[in-house]
């Protein structure tokens, strides 16, 4: 693994961890090391460092704000890439081209003061533009998928090209890079509408304000764990099994938001998984509906 590291750090890709803990990436603060951290310091530099990590065939992670993520406990025998340079943006009009390691709340953010409608819904999301392509983050009955017209990716074989919104198969919290291995988001290209400034930032101030008020902001957490069953909420049916504040170490289900669970301080990512498995299998024998984890589970054996 050394000699991967080695030559990783000659090719001057971009900023190179060796070894350091996961924790310190991740909204939830858990998680074990990985071999490194490689900040590439363009698009060229990362077809560089994908055709190093396919020659000596280990396996990588691209890794955006760490906040829709649980890595187990062990160390991560990979590489994990942050495309946190991939931060470019242009603005003709309504239309923007953004790249992927960009901050979804900074856009959200400056798109509403410019006049410009849209992603208010993600003025609460912590995470990358990448990130949220990826997952097709929404909130508040919106989603990427309402405002992205392409999708720049780097394709298995290197090649760049563009994906359509429809050739995305954007779905509730999922979309075509979840299910074809291989592919990165680079950027996207977003198309928003003209609207007012005052009122989208009065939609954001309210949204703020009811964000603060049920969701457990002051600890760490990865947002919500479960997709909603069609129809129905996740954390209504936990709530109703009265697991709100139930505990694993230094995990919890939080008392404000019963789809959180959060770091009340020191908490393993075993015990988040714990409860994780905890309440799918009361969900399952009191409801027999199976709970589907929003957040992606890295490095654990089943």
């Amino acid at each position: 693994m050394e000699k991967i590291i080695n030559e990783i750090m000659e090719s001057k890709v971009g900023d190179v961890l060796v070894n350091p803990s996961l924790a310190k990436f991740t909204t939830y603060k858990v998680g074990g090391n990985c071999l490194a951290i490689v900040y590439p310091k363009n698009i060229d530099k990362l077809i560089e460092l994908m055709k190093i990590i396919k020659d000596y065939g280990i396996k990588y992670f691209i890794l955006g704000n760490g906040s829709n993520v649980l890595f187990s406990d062990k160390t991560y025998e990979g590489i994990i890439i942050k495309l946190d340079k991939f931060n470019e943006i242009t603005i003709d009009d309504a239309i923007i081209n953004v790249g992927a390691g960009y901050s979804l709340v900074k856009l959200s953010q400056e798109t509403a003061k410019m006049g410009l409608a849209g992603l208010e819904f993600a003025a609460g999301i912590p995470g990358t533009i990448g990130g949220a392509t990826f997952m097709n983050a929404g909130a508040y009955n919106s989603d990427m998928k309402s405002v992205i017209k392409s999708v720049k990716v780097l394709t298995p074989d290197l090649k760049i090209i563009n994906l359509t919104n429809q050739e995305m198969q954007f779905n509730y919290r999922d979309s075509f890079l979840q299910h074809n291995k291989g592919y990165i988001c680079l950027g996207v290209t977003l198309k928003l509408k003209h609207g007012d400034k005052e009122i989208l930032a009065e939609v954001i101030k309210d949204r703020k304000l009811k964000r603060k008020k049920t969701q457990p902001l002051e600890y760490p957490s990865a947002g919500s764990v479960f997709r909603n069953p069609e129809g129905m909420y996740a954390g209504k049916l936990i709530e109703d099994l009265n697991l709100k504040g139930y505990q694993v170490g230094g995990a919890k289900v939080s008392p404000k938001h019963a789809n959180f669970i959060i770091n009340i301080g020191g908490a393993k990512a075993a015990d988040i998984k714990e409860i994780i498995d905890t309440i799918k299998e009361k969900v399952n024998k009191e409801y027999n509906i199976k709970l589907r984890v929003e957040q992606r589970l890295v490095n654990w054996d089943d």
